[in-house]
Formats: C-alpha cells, structure tokens, sequence
C-alpha cells in the first residue's frame, strides 16, 4: 500500500483488505488516490518493521494505564506492548508522541523533524 501510494507509485490503493462483517478478506477494487492525498495507517506495533512512513505519530500509553483499560478477554494480550515498548521504543522512532495515557487530557511531544 505504501508504495502504491509513495512516489512512483501507480497512486492508487485499496480501501479495505478485510470485511470484518463477513470475517473474510474485502475483495474491493483498487480507488485512485487524490493528488496530494494523505493517507493515514492505524495499528498497533507498526514501528520497526522498516515502513516507508513519512511522518509517525505514536500514541503512548504506559504499561498501568494498558491494565486499567484491557478487558480481562484481552490479558494475555498485555505482555506484546510491554515488549514492544522494551525492543523497539517506538516513543525514539515517532516524529511525534501523544501521550494517552488519561483520554480526557492527552499531551502532544514534537521530537525529531519537528522539534
């Protein structure tokens, strides 16, 4: 999708890979990007994976405030953002950090381009 998207690309991308109604993939046709689009890729332990990102926002939010928030289905989920937090210190690596740790009052960190 990146590169579709990137420069050189064919500018044109895909607007869903999967129909979480059906549980099956999406089987959409590929749209054709605005000129000078942006396009916005949410999702959680991204960073490190060597994407072509121009700019990183990364949410943070601390290992407590995961607790709080993450339904006892979700636990065993916990153990992955503290080792991603660990290895890949996704907070170094962002342009820009916002910390959510409290929805109600997020804090906005400007670092390296944009320091």
């Amino acid at each position: 999708m990146l590169d579709r998207c990137g420069p050189g690309g064919p500018g044109k991308y895909l607007p869903a890979l999967w129909d979480l109604g059906r549980d099956r993939a999406a089987r959409l046709e590929y749209r054709p990007a605005p000129p000078n689009g942006l396009l916005l890729v949410p999702g959680s332990l991204l960073q490190g994976l060597g994407l072509a990102f121009d700019v990183v926002v990364h949410l943070r939010v601390g290992p407590a405030a995961r607790r709080r928030r993450v339904t006892a289905e979700r636990q065993w989920e916990l153990p992955a953002f503290d080792r991603y937090d660990d290895e890949v210190d996704p907070v170094a690596l962002a342009d820009a950090v916002v910390l959510a740790d409290h929805t109600d009052r997020p804090a906005l960190v400007l670092q390296g381009r944009f320091a």
